[in-house]
Parts: C-alpha cells; structure tokens; sequence
C-alpha cells in the first residue's frame, strides 16, 4: 500500500512537472483561434488582426478557423471539449453572454467549461441601412417603423445573436415592431443590407465602418456618449431621442477548461503585449473599437455579468430558448 502511494504521488509530482514545463514552453506548436462565425465579421477581424500579432511576438503560428453555425455553439461546445493544452482557443464575443438563454441545453457547461482569458476589443454599435435605402436619417426610420408596424425588417448574424438582441433592445426602446431575417454570420447580413434584402442592421463599429466608408451602406446613429471621430457627421442614440440605448460589444479570448494557468496568463500577457502596438491601435481605431487586454479574473467577471443582462433582455423581448 505504500508502495502504491509513493507511486501515485510520484507520478502525479511528474504530471505537475510536465505541466509546469509545458505552461513555461508554451508556445511550443501552432495554436488555433477558433472563430464561432463566417468570415467577414468583427469577431473574425479582431481574431485576425490578434493572430497576426501573436504569430510575430511568439514566432509560432497562430492562425484563424472559421466554424460557423447555431449562434457560435457548435465552435464553442468543440473548443470547451478540445484538449487544454494551449494549442486551441475561442474566440468569443457578446453572443457568447446570451446563448445560456437562448438555449435550453448547451453542449457544454457554460459557466464553467471554457474559462475567459481576455478581450481583445470593445467597440461601439452602429445602425446602418443601404446607400440606396429611402431612409436619410434614424428619426425617419423610426417614423415608418411606427407607422407601418412589421413592414421593416432586420438583419442579423442569426438567432440569438448580438446582432439580433441589439436590434431587440432597438425595438424596446423605441417601441418598434420590426420582422427579424437571419444569416449566418454578421457579414452576410452586411451583404444583406448592401443588397437591400433587409432594410437594417445594427452591427459592431468594425463592421459598419468599412462599408460606410466605402459607399455600401448609410450609418444613422451609434452607441456611446461622442460621435465616432471615422462617422463625425453620424449621430449618438442619445442624440436622436433614445437614451436609454447603449448596447456595446466585446471581443475577448476562451481557453478549455483545464488549461494550466501559467499557460492563460501568458496567452493574457501576450494579447495585452499586442494590443499596445501603435500600428495595431491605430487599425482598431479606424474602425471604432476600442483596444482590450484586461486581466484573466476581470474579463470573468464581465462575462458573468454580461450574461446576466443578456439573459434578462432575451426575457423581456420574449426570445424562446431552442
């Protein structure tokens, strides 16, 4: 019995060892940021922008994969379940916080089954409509939207998502009926919008500014307490008569559960490290967002939080869980 104590003692001593040895190598081998989304979105432009820094910093290969589908669930539920081994990581956003509630089960335990890392982004949100849009101004908008309730429609990156909430915290705040069409990511439904498939989308800064800027699409109004200084001319929410809307995004980095610590606060250290370049700051403020890098214990706590205000207007907006 002693013998088998010493035994069990000594190779769990060798298992911590190999960790700690690993944690301090780390990174030893190409690491995967799995985007939960198609191509063309914010979450996917900061995942980008993130793996091109990290790969110059670590001098190993970080690189992006796209798996789209289910509100990013079916990304989140193979990150939570792949090995903790710093070589796959998600990267997550807002919907993340909401999906508890639009799910009723999730294929991975929400709260405890991947852990947060950091942010690499907050930006603010913009409504846009197509540059041939008949609308000129959000109040013009509002106005139809009132009068002919459930004529307007808009555009999401699907059930559940930022996106879709957003549009919902839209419709309460400023009393409006409008028909909800889904697409796959929030790039597609840009297009959608470009198109004019749908006559709105409210989306990240990130996304909405390119197109702005490039003639696709008309911005009417932004989240936060100034104007963005890239849309000077495009009014705050509060500005147009809707205080009470001021929905913002985060972009942020998951690891499996199990994953040694010394390995997430590397991975922290490293995205903070990034994010203080110039050039990288420079890029993110031309689109609105906002750098992150916040610590391991503040980025949970803001997830915690999140999901609780999600939760809460998935309620009250009357979205069912699947």
């Amino acid at each position: 019995m002693k013998l088998t104590i010493k035994a069990l003692c000594a190779g769990l001593g060798l298992s911590l060892l190999h960790f700690g040895v690993a944690a301090q190598s780390w990174p030893d081998k190409p690491a995967r940021l799995v985007v939960p989304y198609a191509p063309g979105g914010t979450t996917d432009f900061a995942a980008r922008m993130i793996a091109e820094k990290l790969t110059q910093q670590t001098g190993k290969s970080f690189f992006v994969e796209n798996k789209a589908g289910a509100s990013g669930t079916i990304a989140s539920g193979q990150v939570a379940k792949s090995a903790p081994d710093g070589s796959t990581f998600l990267v997550n956003d807002t919907t993340y916080a909401m999906l508890p509630a639009l799910f009723a089960k999730l294929p991975w335990d929400h709260a405890n089954d991947l852990v947060p890392v950091t942010t690499l982004a907050t930006t603010p949100v913009v409504l846009v409509v197509s540059a041939t849009s008949p609308f000129k101004s959000a109040q013009a908008l509002i106005e139809e939207a009132r009068k002919n309730p459930g004529k307007l429609n808009f555009g999401s990156g699907g059930n559940g998502s930022s996106t879709h909430l957003s549009a919902e915290v839209l419709k309460r705040e400023g009393k409006l009926s409008l028909t909800h069409i889904p697409y796959k990511g929030a790039g597609d439904a840009m297009l959608g919008v470009i198109g004019n498939q749908v006559d709105l989308l409210i989306t990240a800064a990130p996304t909405a500014v390119p197109q702005v800027q490039g003639g696709k699409v008309r911005a009417l109004a932004v989240t936060g307490d100034q104007r963005l200084p890239m849309l000077p001319d495009v009014p705050t929410f509060k500005e147009i008569g809707l205080p009470g809307y001021a929905v913002t995004n985060w972009f942020g980095l998951a690891a499996p559960k199990g994953t040694p610590k010394e390995i997430v606060d590397k991975l922290q250290a490293e995205v903070a490290k990034a994010l203080t370049d110039a050039k990288l700051k420079e890029r993110f403020a031309a689109m609105g967002a906002k750098p992150g890098g916040i610590a391991q214990s503040d980025f949970a706590q803001l997830v915690r939080s999140e999901t609780k205000t999600w939760t809460e207007v998935s309620r009250t907006a009357g979205v069912k869980p699947d």
